[in-house]
């Protein structure tokens, strides 16, 4: 009895495990698998290349939020560097996590409540504690007592600023020219208005990096390097020479 009852039982175990490892396992998650994509395609009108349009789609919209996004010049205000209908790619995450906006920099800001209800863009002069004056015994701009040579990067035959000013940056904001300076509205413009023509750091958008339209003036912006021999604020000393 013994010897019958046990290949009996072992049948059994055989005869249930086989279709519970073929079935139960490999069979629907094949299936799951692969069935949402030609859903969606069949859904949409189009199929495959509507989908493969709206993730392109998406993915541009992620960046043009978080990561860059191109910027048309509207004016004359930053050439020669920068013509009328160029457009330059901002990079928002210039500052994101590492310091500020520095002195040289081009950068992209909302002017809203301070220069006007639109986005410019605008050379950092001074950042916050700078002490800036226009302008020496030679008429160059002076920032923290030192000097600057702006020849490398000014509108031909432009001076540094035909308006005087004297100015400390207050913490949090920057002092901005365009490199135009005959044809440009900048902080000298609003020095006694609400927010003095200084910019809040929070109200900038990024960094101009490049010019990526017209491709025959595709090139890198960089900082000049103006502005290197600058004293941090703790080292500055009081302007000379006042407007003389």
């Amino acid at each position: 009895m013994d010897t019958e009852a046990q290949p009996t039982e072992r049948d059994r175990s055989f005869s249930t495990a086989g279709p519970e490892d073929t079935s139960g396992t490999v069979g629907p998650e094949e299936r799951s698998r692969s069935a949402l994509v030609p859903r969606i395609t069949h859904w949409l009108p189009g199929g495959r290349i509507t989908l493969t349009l709206l993730l392109c789609l998406l993915f541009l919209m992620a960046v043009n939020t978080f990561v860059a996004r191109p910027f048309e010049i509207p004016s004359g205000s930053m050439e020669p560097g920068l013509r009328v209908g160029d457009r330059v790619l901002v990079n928002k995450l210039a500052y994101r996590f590492g310091d500020g906006p520095g002195r040289g920099d081009m950068i992209v800001f909302d002017g809203t409540g301070y220069f006007g209800e639109a986005d410019y863009i605008k050379r950092v002069v001074g950042v916050g504690g700078d002490h800036v004056v226009c302008c020496d015994r030679e008429g160059r701009i002076r920032v923290n007592g030192r000097s600057v040579d702006e020849s490398g990067f000014l509108f031909p035959g432009d001076s540094p600023s035909t308006v005087p000013f004297d100015v400390v940056v207050p913490d949090g904001r920057l002092f901005v020219l365009g490199d135009h300076r005959g044809n440009s509205s900048d902080s000298r413009d609003r020095l006694g208005s609400p927010g003095g023509g200084m910019v809040p750091v929070d109200e900038v958008i990024g960094r101009a990096d490049g010019i990526v339209w017209p491709f025959g003036r595709a090139t890198r912006l960089q900082r000049p390097d103006a502005y290197d021999r600058v004293p941090a604020r703790e080292a500055a000393r009081p302007a000379e020479g006042g407007h003389g």
